[in-house]
């Protein structure tokens, strides 16, 4: 692996964490209540694309630069754990489990969506 590489992934990973940043204070100051939106949104945006990427079977440096760098810094499972666990200790159990339930159906299905299109092109 080459240090342009190394570099390639940080400025990638760079763009992704702005991306998710812009995207979740987008969606969340359109859509005001208890359940993360934004923070769902950026999941299934990024389960779309990072299937849909996997379906083009890219080369180990280019599925580093926008699989690992974009997508991996785009997405975030940390967030997504702890406003979950947010939620459950303000004893918001329903928004809670449906923050559960649908991120996993949803982010499979968005997966598996993005798989197809890029099998489709």
């Amino acid at each position: 692996m080459t240090v342009a590489v190394w570099a390639g992934v940080a400025v990638m990973g760079g763009l992704g964490a702005v991306a998710r940043f812009v995207i979740d204070r987008s969606v969340a100051t359109r859509i005001a209540g208890v359940f993360p939106f934004g923070t769902l949104t950026v999941n299934l945006t990024g389960a779309v694309l990072l299937g849909f990427l996997s379906g083009l079977a890219l080369g180990q440096p280019a599925a580093l630069l926008v699989s690992t760098g974009f997508v991996g810094a785009y997405t975030t499972f940390s967030t997504w754990m702890f406003e979950t666990q947010r939620l459950a200790e303000e004893r918001q159990y329903l928004p809670a489990a449906a923050n559960i339930v649908v991120s996993v159906l949803a982010g499979v299905t968005a997966a598996w969506l993005g798989h197809w299109i890029a099998g489709a092109l």
